[in-house]
């Protein structure tokens, strides 16, 4: 075997030494949670949102007591309220820094990123992406959003976004809206389950639901929706 074939000499590149490798590539910011493209945890929020609003107040309250009902519909209400209004307002928010917001250039993509020489984005208050000096040590760059976040607390996928000092407190009674809302509707739940074989004449005690079957009392429900 001829071992100084030049045929034997040739060489292919290193997986993963390509230079590229070492360089991020260029992404436009996300403005806020309804830049595209949408996170799968946004979307399966909104549709599970949307899936208890309609089977809770068009189903299981109208079954309950008819003394309860009103109740039900006033606490829970309020809570579906509260848990819309500020969802909408944790996603709508940008929660980048004021430097940043006042650029406005969301539109251009960002500057590649050399890990060569700059092996994190911020180094001493120093954004090396968006060429800003930082003020605050609570002010941090999101991989995800490609931008600075103002008093950044964790980038959220179920609102696609950040969770930052803008929009802290709206995620907060978002969270807690939605555990108390599924709290009263687990409640509920089990009330007319446990009804249902202990007491049943004390469910579907409203006037439209006298004489009517419990597959009746559903369509009959669904109208009020």
């Amino acid at each position: 075997m001829n071992c100084y074939d030049r045929r034997l000499r040739r060489t292919v590149p290193a997986r993963g030494s390509s230079r590229n490798d070492l360089v991020s590539p260029p992404q436009r910011p996300i403005v806020n949670g309804w830049s595209l493209p949408f996170h799968a945890f946004q979307i399966i929020a909104w549709v599970l949102y949307g899936y208890m609003a309609i089977v809770g107040f068009g189903i299981y309250i109208p079954l309950l007591p008819y003394n309860w009902k009103y109740a039900g519909y006033c606490i829970i209400g309020v809570t579906f309220v509260s848990h819309f209004v500020t969802h909408l307002v944790a996603v709508s928010i940008d929660p980048a820094d004021s430097s940043v917001r006042a650029r406005k250039n969301y539109s251009n993509p960002m500057p590649v990123l050399d890990k060569r020489t700059h092996p994190h984005v911020i180094q001493n208050l120093h954004c090396t992406i968006l060429a800003l000096t930082e003020h605050i040590l609570s002010v941090k760059h999101c991989s995800s959003c490609n931008k600075c976040i103002y008093d950044f607390d964790h980038h959220c996928n179920w609102l696609n976004n950040c969770v930052g000092g803008r929009n802290y407190w709206f995620f907060l009674v978002t969270v807690v809206s939605a555990v108390l809302g599924i709290l009263l509707f687990v409640f509920v739940i089990l009330f007319i389950f446990i009804e249902h074989f202990v007491n049943p004449a004390t469910l579907r005690s409203a006037p439209q639901f006298n004489g009517k079957s419990l597959e009746e009392t559903i369509m009959c429900s669904l109208k009020y929706i």
